[in-house]
């Protein structure tokens, strides 16, 4: 048996500790946010966090999340206030939306590493993402427009934390 600690919450999985994390989280915890898209850890469709980083759930084994934080699209925020989730909305990124929750994941990990990406690091950072539907623009776009978030979140928590 293998427990998992999935956006805050324990779980447990008793099967194949090499089964995929993908399968495990869609099939056996019903978490279907995160997606299949090619199954050899190419499009990162299937994005999540490890403890902060983006993996590739598709050829990540159950067993390698023993101790882990692991975070997952409904995770991320569930009412959608996470700064990336209310760029991608403002920004109006997905067009299919197949590979939107692996986009997401990446680039909320990107902006936790490097709040102010550059245009380079942003394409360094989400070049292991396809879309199919080519909104590589709109996804730069939304990652600058979330980092712009990020700080006006940040200038209001200072503004109103001397008083909590």
């Amino acid at each position: 048996m293998v427990k998992l600690v999935i956006n805050g919450e324990e779980r447990r999985f008793d099967g194949d500790q090499d089964t995929p994390l993908l399968w495990v989280l869609r099939d056996h915890l019903g978490l279907t946010g995160t997606k299949f898209g090619c199954g050899i850890g190419q499009c990162g469709s299937c994005t999540v966090h490890l403890n902060g980083t983006p993996v590739r759930s598709c050829q990540f084994p159950v067993a390698g999340t023993a101790g882990a934080e692991l975070t997952t699209i409904e995770g991320l925020s569930p009412d959608g206030s996470h700064p990336v989730q209310m760029a991608w909305v403002e920004e109006q990124v997905p067009q299919c939306g197949y590979c939107q929750s692996g986009q997401i994941m990446a680039a909320a990990a990107l902006l936790a590493e490097d709040p102010e990406p550059s245009d380079e690091a942003i394409d360094a950072a989400m070049s292991r993402n396809v879309c199919r539907c080519g909104t590589y623009v709109a996804i730069r776009r939304a990652i600058h427009r979330a980092a712009e978030i990020q700080v006006q979140m940040r200038s209001s928590d200072d503004a109103g934390g001397g008083d909590r």
